[in-house]
C-alpha cells in the first residue's frame, strides 16, 4: 500500500430497507479498489448488502464549534418540528 493513496470513508447497509452506516475507512488509489478493500474489510461475514465509498477529502462537514450559528434558524421555527403537532394514535414510528 502506498502512503500516497487517499483515504476513503466506508458506509455499509446491513440489509434492504435500512440506511447506510459509517463502518470505517480504507486507503486506495481509486474508487474501484476502495470498494474492493471495503468489501474485504467490512463485509467478510456477509454483514452487508450494499457498500458506499466516499473519498474523505470530498466530504464537507459543519464545524461543531459553530453549531449555534448554523442551526439557529431552525430553532426559531418550532412549527417545523413534529412534536409541535398532535399525532393520532394510529401514526406509528414518528
Amino acid at each position: 500500500m502506498s502512503k500516497d493513496w487517499p483515504l476513503w470513508e466506508v458506509f455499509v447497509r446491513a440489509r434492504g430497507g435500512l440506511e447506510h452506516r459509517h463502518a470505517g475507512s480504507v486507503h486506495a488509489p481509486d474508487a474501484e479498489l476502495a470498494l474492493r478493500h471495503a468489501r474485504d474489510t467490512y463485509t467478510r461475514r456477509m454483514e452487508g448488502v450494499s457498500l458506499w465509498v466516499v473519498r474523505s477529502a470530498d466530504i464537507v462537514a459543519s464545524d461543531p464549534d459553530q453549531a449555534g450559528e448554523l442551526f439557529e434558524p431552525a430553532a426559531s421555527k418550532v412549527y417545523r418540528h413534529p412534536t409541535f403537532y398532535d399525532l393520532p394514535d394510529a401514526v406509528k414510528h414518528m
